[in-house]
């Protein structure tokens, strides 16, 4: 079967700038053969912020689990190129809460770094500087059940942070939250981005997101999932979101973008009432 072909600290087999690098990549469970990924090419650059949209059930979240290594692909290539082999290559921001509910914030902050066995007043500064620069520090003794939705979603980017992956993926991070929270955590990601400019990969369903915080945005087909149209960004940064939302610019993409997305969404909705085959 197909693994990642890790590459470090160097620039073969590919482009210096490209870091994550899929070639045909299809991905099929089961005795049925049910196809979730069908032949994904697609080259991202070191440094890039690329956005996935789809309909549901389109191989968004197995497409992102094959990047970091929780899934293998069934066919096809995936190259990730690892500048820097002191440092971790991914890490992965999920859906929902995924902090550890009997760890303090300041804990679930440093368990990447704590993992990797780096020396403790390394983590201490390092997590003390991340959760006062997200305005957490604070908050450090408490733990997830005392905390709103929208603070352990910012403790989930600290953890990621913390670590100092080369990519960073995340799956849907802040769909559960309301909307005033979604436009501060935006506003945050967008703030520590442009401080860090790490490869990010975000999965999202809300256009206006995608085109909020990406570069380029890659529509996804209904199953089995293809990568129907890449889209660039061309908003200039840094952004505010805010004002991005009074931008024509804004506007006009993500009109352009539903456009793609919306016959997928309609085939997706239609396979699941059985109407498709």
């Amino acid at each position: 079967m197909p693994a990642i072909h890790v590459v470090k600290e160097t620039s073969e087999p590919f482009q210096k700038d490209i870091q994550i690098s899929l070639s045909g990549v299809r991905k099929y469970f089961g005795r049925s053969g049910f196809v979730a990924l069908d032949g994904i090419s697609i080259d991202i650059p070191k440094g890039e912020f690329f956005v996935i949209v789809g309909p549901s059930g389109c191989g968004k979240t197995t497409l992102l689990r094959i990047l970091a290594g929780l899934e293998l692909q069934s066919e096809g290539r995936v190259d990730i190129s690892q500048f820097e082999s002191s440092r971790p290559a991914n890490s992965m921001i999920f859906q929902g809460d995924s902090l550890f509910p009997w760890m303090s914030v300041y804990d679930n902050a440093a368990y990447g770094l704590r993992m990797r066995h780096v020396d403790r007043a390394e983590i201490a500064e390092t997590v003390r500087v991340w959760l006062e620069r997200i305005g957490l520090w604070r908050f450090r003794d408490l733990y997830p059940h005392q905390l709103s939705g929208g603070m352990r979603q910012r403790v989930s980017i600290v953890r990621a942070f913390t670590n100092d992956p080369e990519i960073l993926l995340m799956d849907e991070p802040f769909s559960a939250l309301d909307e005033q929270n979604k436009v501060l955590l935006h506003e945050e990601l967008l703030r520590i981005w442009e401080a860090t400019k790490k490869t990010v990969v975000f999965i999202t369903h809300s256009v206006e997101e995608a085109v909020t915080l990406g570069d380029r945005i890659m529509v996804m087909t209904a199953t089995p999932g293809r990568a129907k149209a890449v889209i660039d960004v061309p908003l200039a940064r840094p952004r505010s979101v805010l004002e991005l939302r009074q931008n024509p610019v804004f506007g006009d993409l993500v009109v352009h973008i539903w456009e793609q997305l919306r016959d997928e969404v309609l085939r997706a909705r239609q396979s699941e009432n059985g109407r498709v085959s």
